[in-house]
This record gives structure tokens, sequence and C-alpha cells, in this order.
């Protein structure tokens, strides 16, 4: 499958430009000139999920698009919407509207530089408790890779009509014996009871901007950690901002991600149900909710990406771009593990023995 492969010629040189997260522009990297992004002359918007349905068919194979270098005229072929040309390096752009389904709406550029990430990946590993010191290496020695991973965002009216009950708290005395110097003693207590009583009512409330992520390639658990995104800073999609980094298909499709969006919304409901239920306790039994004025957008967000090696295993780490929050998975030293619990023996048995001494 081919598709248009988009370049962004510099001004100045002619040479390739990319996005630049430090300079918040478009920087070239032969000569240094920059240059701003022209601002869409739209918003964001969303889309009325009725939309899907007048949308193309989810085709059956889902083949990436195949970049031809425009410098150098090689062909990459890649399952992403942009990459690096493999043979000279030239950032290339597909058109996400030629090949996807459903084509992005906004985009959260990139806002902090690899050199940024680095930083805030070094303050991370410091802070980690039993690392191995080659942890503390891997800001210098390993590379960053930089990405847009697709997210469906969702809006929706809920109404809930829920059953349950509410608990109302009462004490009662109660009578009770105990030995008081050696005497069996008659004594009196307070014991808390709950009186529990139907209820049913309804609820509502507008959800905006449910976050769900739109490939399987990428942990959930830690996507979710990379949280909050300040989605306020999103702006509408241009290929411009891809350019230099690699943007990522969505795999799950937009009706897929409304379930797991509704799952989300989920438990904030059964709470205002239980808000409104009131009393002291309450038992959520039943809730039947209706979504109205549903909508979603497709939605890039930046993240650097970074994979290491230790003892043999592959490591992960991830940075989200935007804020500097770093997660992802470490190793321990079991070496340190266990020199801490000998200091921790050493002291208890030295308070052990100074006792015993006095």
């Amino acid at each position: 499958m081919t598709s248009g492969t988009t370049v962004f010629p510099c001004q100045n040189c002619g040479s390739t430009m990319a996005w630049d997260p430090a300079a918040g522009m478009m920087a070239c990297g032969h000569c240094g000139n920059r240059q701003a992004v022209t601002l869409a002359d739209t918003a964001v918007r969303e889309h009325a999920f009725a939309e899907l349905a007048s949308l193309p068919a989810k085709p059956v194979a889902r083949l990436g698009p195949a970049f031809i270098c425009p410098n150098c005229g090689a062909r990459t072929e890649s399952d992403l919407l942009s990459a690096s040309c493999q043979f000279c390096g030239t950032p290339l752009v597909a058109d996400p509207a030629v090949i996807e389904r459903v084509a992005p709406e906004a985009v959260v550029p990139f806002g902090i530089s690899k050199q940024q990430a680095g930083d805030a990946l070094k303050k991370w590993t410091s802070s980690r408790w039993f690392a191995p010191s080659s942890l503390k290496k891997v800001s210098s020695a390993e590379t960053f890779t930089g990405s847009y991973l697709p997210f469906w965002t969702y809006d929706s009216n809920t109404v809930s009509d829920y059953t349950g009950e509410r608990g109302e708290h009462y004490y009662v005395t109660e009578t009770y014996t105990q030995e008081v110097n050696g005497q069996q003693v008659t004594q009196t207590r307070q014991v808390q009871k709950t009186r529990w009583h139907p209820a049913q009512g309804r609820v509502s409330r507008l959800f905006d901007d449910v976050l769900v992520p739109g490939t399987t390639k990428v942990e959930t658990n830690l996507i979710g950690k990379l949280e909050p995104w300040e989605l306020q800073t999103a702006t509408p999609f241009q290929q411009d901002y891809l350019a230099g980094f690699q943007s990522v298909r969505y795999d799950i499709e937009p009706e897929q991600g409304l379930e797991s969006a509704k799952a989300q919304m989920a438990p904030v409901i059964e709470n205002d149900c239980r808000a409104d239920i009131g009393g002291d306790e309450q038992r959520v039994r039943t809730v039947n909710t209706a979504y109205y004025d549903l909508a979603y957008k497709l939605l890039f967000l930046p993240v650097w990406f970074l994979s290491y090696r230790h003892a043999g295993k592959l490591f992960q780490v991830m940075v989200n771009a935007h804020t500097s929050e770093v997660v992802g998975h470490r190793p321990y030293s079991t070496i340190k593990i266990a020199l801490t619990i000998l200091a921790v023996l050493i002291v208890i048995v030295g308070i052990v023995l100074a006792v015993r001494l006095h």
C-alpha cells in the first residue's frame, strides 16, 4: 500500500525540517533555521458517535504506508504514520486521512526535548529504592525514541436509574462481663447497628474527554500512570508536529474504545448513586445507564520511550513528553536488599543485647 509522503523543506537551505520541542517550532537540522507551524484555521471538534456508521468498514488487512523518501528515493515499509528514512534519516510523514478509517482530530505536540526527558529520567532513577547501580547510567547510555500514541476521547451525557439500600446507623446498649482485679464485673457498651431501607432514584452526569488508549502495542497500565495529560494544550492535528517522530497507528477501533470508556464511567456513576442514596451506608444493587450525545475524537499524545537490558531482561521506561512524568519497570538489586535486611537485623540484635545488659 502506498500513500503520499510528506516532508517539510527548509526555506533557507532546502534540507528537511522536524518539530523541535525545545523551540516549540519546526527546526532544520542542517542550518538551524526555525519556522513556526502555520496554525489551522479550525478548532478541535468532537465527532458524533453516530457518524461512525457512515465511515468505510474496517479493512481486513491493515497494511501500513510505504514511504518514498523524496531525498534519496529509498522505499521504507512501515506500520507507522511517521518515521525516518532508514538510509538518509529524512523525517517522513504519511497522510492519515488516506490510510486510516478515522483521521486524527488533535495532537498534543512534544513539549520536552530528548535532553529534558533524560534529565527527568535521572531524577526518577536516583529516587528508586534498591535500584542497581547500572540503572543510574541508563539515561546517558541509552537512546530515547519519541513516539506519538493514539488515544480516543469520549464525551457523553448519562442518565442512570438505580436501585439499592440506604443504611442508617443506630446504637443499642449491650451488657457484658469482664474480669477486673480477679472479679467478674458486669459492664455495658454501645454497639452500632444498621437499619436498611430500600432506595431507588435517578442520577445524571456529563463526561468530557474520557481517555482510552488506541493501541495495544504499549502496556495499558503503564500508559495510565503517565496521566494527567494536559489535554487543554491539544491543537488541531497537523502533520508538521509528527515530523521527526514515530507515530503509532491505532489498532483499537472507536467502538471497542467506547466499551473501555464506559468501564471508566461506571465507578463514577456508582459514586453518584451512593451520594444520592445518602444515609450512613449504601448498597447499590442495579444501575441502568443511558448514554446521550455520544461524541469521540482521535488524539495523538507524545511519549519518550526508552528500553534497556539488565541481567538479560528487557525493561521499558516512558516519559510523558509534555509533563515530564516518568513511569516504567525497573530491576531490583538483590545485593542491596540483602545488605539492608542484614543491617536491620544487626540493629535489632544490638537493641536486644543493650536491653538485656541493662
